[in-house]
């Protein structure tokens, strides 16, 4: 006999219904009404750079802006494994963006948070596998930080679907 009754799964969308689900991605989301109209703040830097290239594609590259993304990035390097020598052996790349989203008509603030993550590297490696895996995890954390500025403003009740 089977632990899975195909009851549950039908039943499923009419409870998830029931209680005001409603996906950011289907007809009438706030996916939909962000796409295209967020208009991100030019990059300062690389770092900068590669959060706005991740994030234009998730928010599509503005065509007729409403909104205007600005953020601000800070980051830094922490050092998480250490031999018995005092060598640092992995790094761990932290990172915050302190976003806020602005209606372009009237600059007023219609959404505003802070996310943070980190990645790490190894450093037991040549200097130039090194600093390649420093690059690698740095574009990890911006794309990282990118979708969850996108995801929070999905889900944020002060965009109007």
């Amino acid at each position: 006999m089977s632990l899975f009754d195909r009851r549950t799964l039908l039943l499923l969308p009419l409870a998830l219904a029931a209680c005001g689900f409603e996906p950011a991605y289907g007809p009438g989301g706030t996916a939909g009404a962000l796409r295209g109209k967020v208009r991100v703040d030019a990059p300062e830097g690389v770092n900068t750079y590669l959060l706005v290239r991740r994030l234009e594609e998730q928010l599509g590259r503005a065509t007729a802006p409403t909104y205007r993304l600005s953020m601000v990035l800070s980051t830094g390097i922490q050092g998480q494994a250490i031999t018995a020598e005092g060598a640092i052996t992995f790094f761990s790349l932290v990172g915050s963006v302190q976003y806020a989203l602005r209606d372009i008509a009237t600059d007023e603030v219609v959404t505003s948070g802070s996310v943070d993550n980190f990645t790490g590297y190894s450093a037991t490696g040549t200097t130039a596998e090194t600093l390649a895996a420093q690059r690698d995890a740095l574009e990890r954390l911006m794309v990282i930080l990118a979708d969850q500025i996108a995801r929070e403003l999905y889900v944020s009740p002060d965009i109007p679907a």
